[in-house]
């Protein structure tokens, strides 16, 4: 069964509506976590054993265009994918490369108090990301 809320947010960020795109979006926005396109993949595969990966990559490279996920990359340059767009920050084990979102209102009204009193020189501040390296203790 088609998701109309996946169709719907490719039909309003200007994408040609076409099943591969449906089903890689419908799995970002099923998985709970950072997927890299190989997860990605692995998922697809199960009800869609013909998309390739180089769809995936391709496909995911039209949605960071558009602004519908970000890239995440870790300490050893893997690309994950983040579909959440409220202000968030990120937990992250180098040991597993697992990334997790971190709200947090406070430290993001903080930091970006502190950067726009700050006034870095040569440089206009659009937005922040803090990565909170550390280990998952569960």
């Amino acid at each position: 069964m088609v998701n109309k809320s996946t169709i719907k947010l490719l039909s309003e960020h200007g994408l040609k509506i076409t099943p591969q795109r449906i089903a890689i979006l419908d799995v970002l926005m099923t998985l709970n976590c950072h997927p890299t396109a190989d997860v990605i993949c692995d998922h697809l595969r199960i009800n869609h054993p013909h998309i390739s990966i180089g769809t995936i990559y391709k496909t995911l490279d039209a949605f960071l265009s558009k602004g519908i996920i970000e890239k995440v990359l870790t300490e050893s340059d893997t690309a994950r994918y983040d579909r959440v767009h409220d202000k968030h920050h990120h937990l992250y084990c180098a040991e597993t490369e697992r990334v997790e979102d971190y709200f947090d209102d406070h430290l993001y009204q903080m930091v970006n108090d502190y950067l726009r009193k700050k006034r870095i020189k040569n440089f206009m501040m659009e937005d922040f990301k803090i990565q909170i390296t550390g280990k998952f203790s569960d």
